[in-house]
């Protein structure tokens, strides 16, 4: 007869023998969940809802069309159940049932082998224990995985997530959330503001900095600030647009940070580019965000579309969490380790497009043989050296080169090499995908991209160019017709940095 027992479980990390954070999902044969003590059954997975200690992964959404960010086709969507999973630092204690098969299921980030197991207890049993190791070879050991954004866990929350992910360091960003109150008044809340640590970690791996926010002109994250940027928002309901998103970038400048633009090209975050499109042809702007986010378009063609205009955009990985249904890491960054001891040379080494955003792949390049090079010169006669490798424990569609936006080489091995000539410069990256789902983290298509290298001085192809000087032509048109200015002076400051960026995609690089 079957009996529910208090039962010690250990995860221990095999290169330590030390317990080590994870996420754990213990089921029975009828699937029902069995959490550890102090995680409920069920838990809200909506936007700001108790976010953190758990997660509930759905890889997809019934009858749903989706585009996929890596690719263009689109496909149709499948139902899977649900998964309610906790985050546990190394060990807990689970009231589980004696005599039935139990599935256990163990991750920790990518680079581990996950823990799938049928155990059954025996009568009086009261512990079990397991052992994760990493798949990956010493030569991979060295990536740095950042997430680059999310919301609403509290800083101890999001260093038990980090852990049990494989992240090194997180970004959590506070920002202004509404609150319904109960009282019937709705109340302008900004999570996690108090816990602003800018430069400095608030905890070990978290790094608390802010998320602003305009709804037409566009969406950022200030990182490495001294101190918070205010304000967080301009143009709501109740907010004039005497501000700018380029007032946020230069300040966060002056104060040595990283400016990322989030959602872009999302319907959601207002104007196609938006001010942010002006603020990256300006140079503004350090980096461009994939999230975890399923996107009604593809992210690929419109950065494409910005660096074959000539703008220097490195890519960042982020989940870009802000409910239970996403893992902290689902979307990250990865940087080499030699070059990112801290979280200052994180930011660097981010500015400087050593970067590849990756849901789960590994994946690292060279050119002419130096690593992780981000440019290089080239004679028009004399061809690049461009070399990329993954590692991955998911299997891999497609591994390819692009140059300029186009494939010009595929590989079916983790290897691929290319000698090309790019006579009017340009641009070369790595990118592999798959159609398939990863099993760690649901969110999007299994990829890894790496950011730009740039061949000689940025080519300025016409069509690129053409599309984005309609899209600042759009923004114009927004600032004489929609936005509520109080102070004339800001409405012109903005007219003046459209008049700036049609120049600078009109001259000659």
């Amino acid at each position: 007869m079957s009996q529910t027992l208090n039962v010690h479980v250990r995860v221990n990390d095999a290169a330590t023998g030390r317990p080590t954070a994870v996420r754990i999902r213990i089921s029975g044969p009828d699937g029902r969940y069995y959490p550890p003590l102090g995680h409920a059954v069920d838990f809200p997975v909506g936007r700001n809802e108790d976010v953190g200690g758990h997660v509930y992964l759905k890889r997809e959404e019934c009858g749903t069309t989706l585009r996929v960010a890596i690719h263009d086709a689109e496909r149709r969507a499948t139902l899977t159940s649900g998964q309610h999973q906790a985050y546990i630092d190394g060990s807990c204690e689970i009231p589980l049932p004696t005599g039935v098969p139990l599935e256990v299921e163990i991750s920790k980030g990518p680079a581990y082998t996950p823990i799938r197991e049928q155990v059954t207890l025996g009568a009086g049993q009261l512990t079990l224990r397991f052992v994760i190791a990493r798949w990956t070879g010493a030569t991979w050991n060295g990536m740095v995985a950042v997430d680059s954004r999310c919301h609403f866990l509290s800083p101890h929350a999001a260093k038990l997530e980090a852990e049990a992910e494989g992240l090194d360091f997180v970004n959590l960003l506070a920002t202004v959330q509404d609150y319904p109150s109960p009282d019937g008044h709705m109340y302008r809340t900004t999570p996690n503001l108090f816990a602003f640590s800018g430069q400095a970690p608030s905890i070990e791996r978290v790094y608390v900095n802010t998320f602003h926010e305009h709804p037409a002109l566009g969406r950022l994250a200030l990182l490495n600030c001294h101190r918070p940027v205010f304000p967080l928002t301009f143009g709501n309901m109740d907010e004039t647009d005497d501000w700018s998103l380029a007032d946020w970038c230069d300040q966060c400048h002056r104060k040595k940070g990283l400016v990322v633009w989030c959602d872009a090209y999302r319907q959601e975050a207002g104007l196609p580019g938006g001010e942010a499109l002006i603020d990256a042809i300006l140079g503004k702007i350090d980096a461009i965000e994939l999230d975890a986010h399923v996107r009604p378009t593809s992210f690929l063609p419109l950065w494409y579309r910005l660096l074959n205009a000539g703008i220097r955009l490195p890519v960042v990985g982020g989940s870009g969490k802000d409910s239970n249904r996403i893992a902290l890491g689902g979307v990250r960054t990865l940087t080499p380790a030699g070059e990112t001891r801290s979280y200052a040379e994180w930011i660097e080494t981010v500015r400087a497009g050593r970067t590849i955003a990756t849901n789960e792949p590994l994946l690292r390049w060279a050119i002419n043989g130096q690593p992780y090079a981000t440019s290089v010169t080239s004679t028009n006669d004399q061809p690049v050296r461009f070399s990329a490798e993954i590692a991955s424990s998911e299997p891999i569609e497609r591994f390819e080169i692009i140059a300029n936006g186009l494939v010009i080489a595929t590989s079916s091995s983790d290897l691929i090499e290319v000698e090309h000539q790019l006579p009017e410069g340009g641009w070369l990256a790595a990118r592999c995908w798959s159609t398939a789902k990863s099993r760690l983290y649901p969110h999007v298509p299994i990829f890894a991209h790496t950011s730009p290298i740039w061949v000689n001085s940025p080519r300025r192809q016409t069509s690129a160019v053409t599309s984005l000087l309609r899209e600042i032509e759009g923004v114009r048109q927004w600032i004489d017709t929609t936005g509520r200015f109080t102070i004339e002076k800001r409405k012109e400051q903005l007219l003046a940095l459209c008049e700036a960026a049609d120049r600078k995609l009109n001259t000659s690089p």
